[in-house]
């Protein structure tokens, strides 16, 4: 048993959004009945006194609420990368997160820790697509990742929106007419008939296959913006990157001459 008070939140804790009225039934359950499962948390790394939670964060809040002294908690010592990947895991395997935290979530292992798509589906259990596809949504305008945190844009609504190069103004056509995913890919894909560039005479469009996907994935996922590859056989092609605003070119433009 922990003293309440020298237990603390994990700050790279991947679920960031705690519904207040879920928090207020588990403070009333945990009052009642008490705490039934143990917290994981480890050593603080920079506070002997302390401990940081590594999976029980809602529990923890829940505790404060009902005024908890002490809660039972499981002490382990842990890296900071075994650390986001239990939390992740937990969270997962709970369905606690939502779209955008998982994206963001596998994107702070790969840029803090160094792991590869490949590395984080093997930890994780999860296929290399899924890694892709989510790590992709982070590459949507932030009104657009708003609206799938808030339940208003579901991941596959978000998933169609990417290759738009309108895509917060589409989204909130969506939301407004309650579209299927199905018709807004449909939407998406007229719309991109419609804007885009007509093929030059006598040029061959190619099919993209699975690695420029991916490619196209990981590139938006790092940057944070729509990347397009086209490539033109051994011709070579063209790499189209679309930023929202100055600031983001402004971003961009630091990062290709090396300032970060």
């Amino acid at each position: 048993m922990i003293p309440i008070e020298q237990i603390t939140a994990n700050p790279d804790q991947p679920r960031r959004s705690f519904d207040p009225d879920a928090l207020q039934e588990l403070a009333a359950s945990l009052r009642q009945r008490g705490v039934l499962q143990p917290l994981i948390v480890r050593p603080h790394p920079q506070d002997k006194e302390l401990f940081q939670i590594v999976a029980g964060e809602r529990r923890w809040r829940a505790g404060q609420m009902a005024q908890l002294h002490e809660m039972p908690a499981i002490i382990r010592e842990m890296s900071d990368t075994e650390v986001l990947e239990v939390a992740i895991i937990e969270n997962i395997q709970r369905a606690d997160l939502n779209a955008i935290e998982e994206a963001a979530s596998f994107r702070q292992l790969m840029d803090r820790f160094g792991h590869t798509q490949e590395k984080l589906a093997e930890a994780l259990n999860k296929s290399r697509s899924h890694i892709a596809n989510l790590l992709r949504l982070l590459s949507l305008p932030d009104s657009v990742q708003d609206m799938v945190k808030d339940g208003k844009l579901s991941a596959g609504h978000a998933r169609a929106l990417i290759t738009a190069p309108n895509a917060a103004q589409l989204a909130r056509r969506v939301s407004e007419k309650g579209l299927s995913v199905r018709d807004t890919e449909e939407m998406v894909r007229k719309l991109s008939q419609t804007d885009g560039e007509k093929p030059r005479k006598g040029s061959r469009t190619l099919a993209k296959d699975a690695d420029t996907k991916a490619l196209e994935a990981d590139l938006g996922a790092h940057l944070k913006m729509r990347v397009q590859i086209s490539h033109a056989g051994t011709d070579g092609g063209q790499l189209t990157i679309t930023y929202r605003d100055l600031d983001q070119l402004d971003e961009l433009c630091q990062l290709l001459g090396g300032n970060r």
